[in-house]
């Protein structure tokens, strides 16, 4: 039998040791972030229960959820395990949607399982209640350019404050991590209440999920498309027409907000959400961001259907990545599906995915960021190695990753391994190093040579 070839699923990947170093390094830097502002961890299962998570994303996110398939017939007692392996089967064979079949799903978002744990753990915590979470998701989505099947996010919310400062603390927040990370972006910000007031004016308040997740596309399928799936939709044609001014409009913040407030005249909700967008320039406009630009997208939609106010969007400013790279908005009652009705949250969440992609093709990473070991310990033979040992537990309580060789070798072996993992100094041990206490310390950049005591060579490697 030939032997299988080694695969892994579409739209997941697997990271080398080098890899792993950076987004250690872009894992650490947001979750530095995310303490300075007085968030709190938490973690959740990677699945959750099947109801759960259906009917938090829409119809197209609903579609996207990795559902599990029930493992009872391999729990089954012998007796029983027949039968229930034969029902099993006739159902998956009729493909129906029953708890036979499936229970469980692959969480979809941090979101959602996170408002679970809030109403399931209501009594055990502080609110206003900040946490901060960084784990995998998984989407059965078709995988592109930066759009994984499985994926980081790591996300911040902040449940049972109604206060616009949140929504202004959030973007401080995205400014602060993409600052410490060197690359320059574009806050994206818009309102689910001005969204709603303009299906309100266009005569369409009930298909406001509709043309939200069809604006939403707007940067994908361009505005012809957009047009072209609301007419799918059944959105009259009058209705259309009268948002082309909006899909299409041009022009600074201000304009923008002087045209939604003509055409939200009469429209309540939607003169919230000019109010509030309006709160939110003001206070960021004086709290001086370092790198990040604000911009008001009055199409900007973010199609999720638990968003109610305020909605961000990031995207980097360099690169030939288009996609968002980070996003989250306003949601005023996602814990009242779980039975705890009336707790605002707001939250944003990083696509670490994405953005290590983007530090990738940019190379923005420090050069302190390597996976390599700075000190290895090269010998001769059996009386050498052995000789290493206790400088080598010297180095590392020093706080300097050190390796000894492990097999006697020959010394060209030795050094080859260290060229391969760039390891930048080898010390070689031989019998003049362990007579007079003096050790080979070569420099695999320079190829220069020195001889040093371990207590040199450790002063020398920490400075």
């Amino acid at each position: 039998m030939a032997a299988q070839k080694p695969s892994i699923p579409k739209g997941t990947r697997d990271f080398s040791p080098d890899e792993m170093v950076k987004r250690n390094y872009l894992f650490d830097t947001i979750r530095n972030v995310f303490k300075i502002y007085g968030y709190m961890p938490i973690e959740t299962p990677a699945m959750e229960n099947i109801e759960t998570l259906t009917g938090k994303y829409g119809d197209e996110g609903d579609q996207l959820l990795f559902k599990i398939l029930n493992s009872r017939p391999h729990e089954a007692k012998d007796a029983d395990k027949e039968v229930m392996q034969q029902e099993f089967t006739r159902m998956l064979m009729q493909t129906v949607n029953s708890k036979i079949l499936t229970e469980k799903a692959l969480r979809y978002d941090l979101t959602v399982p996170f408002a679970r744990y809030v109403v399931q753990h209501q009594h055990e915590i502080a609110f206003p209640f900040k946490r901060y979470q960084i784990q995998p998701v998984w989407r059965a989505d078709r995988p592109q350019k930066g759009r994984y099947r499985e994926f980081f996010q790591c996300d911040a919310d902040v449940v049972g404050s109604d206060s616009l400062l949140n929504e202004v603390e959030l973007v401080q927040m995205i400014d602060e991590v993409f600052t410490k990370l060197g690359l320059p972006v574009l806050i994206k910000i818009n309102n689910r209440k001005v969204l709603s007031g303009i299906a309100e004016v266009i005569g369409e308040k009930e298909k406001i999920i509709d043309i939200t997740v069809a604006i939403d596309k707007l940067d994908k399928i361009g505005v012809d498309g957009v047009n072209e799936e609301l007419k799918e939709k059944k959105i009259s044609e009058k209705a259309i027409a009268q948002l082309q001014p909006l899909i299409t409009f041009k022009g600074n913040n201000i304009e923008k907000l002087n045209l939604l407030r003509q055409l939200l005249v009469s429209s309540e909700v939607g003169k919230k959400g000019i109010e509030e967008i309006e709160y939110i320039f003001s206070i960021i406009s004086g709290t001086q961001l370092q790198t990040a630009s604000c911009e008001l997208d009055i199409t900007l939609a973010r199609g999720l259907n638990y968003y109610t106010g305020a909605i961000f969007e990031v995207k980097a400013n360099t690169g030939t990545l288009t996609s968002s790279i980070c996003g989250g908005g306003r949601y005023d009652d996602l814990t009242g599906i779980f039975g705890l009705p009336d707790v605002s949250g707001v939250g944003i969440s990083f696509g670490a995915d994405r953005i290590f992609d983007v530090l990738n093709e940019l190379n923005l990473y420090p050069a302190s960021v390597s996976a390599t070991t700075t000190l290895l310990f090269a010998h001769f033979g059996e009386a050498e190695r052995m000789y290493c040992i206790p400088l080598l537990t010297a180095a590392r309580k020093a706080g300097i990753s050190a390796e000894l060789y492990p097999d006697l070798t020959k010394i060209k072996k030795q050094f080859d391994y260290a060229n391969k993992k760039g390891i930048p100094y080898v010390v070689v041990v031989g019998g003049d190093e362990m007579l007079n206490g003096e050790l080979t310390v070569k420099n695999m950049d320079s190829g220069t040579q020195e001889k040093l005591k371990i207590y040199e060579l450790i002063d020398k490697l920490k400075r």
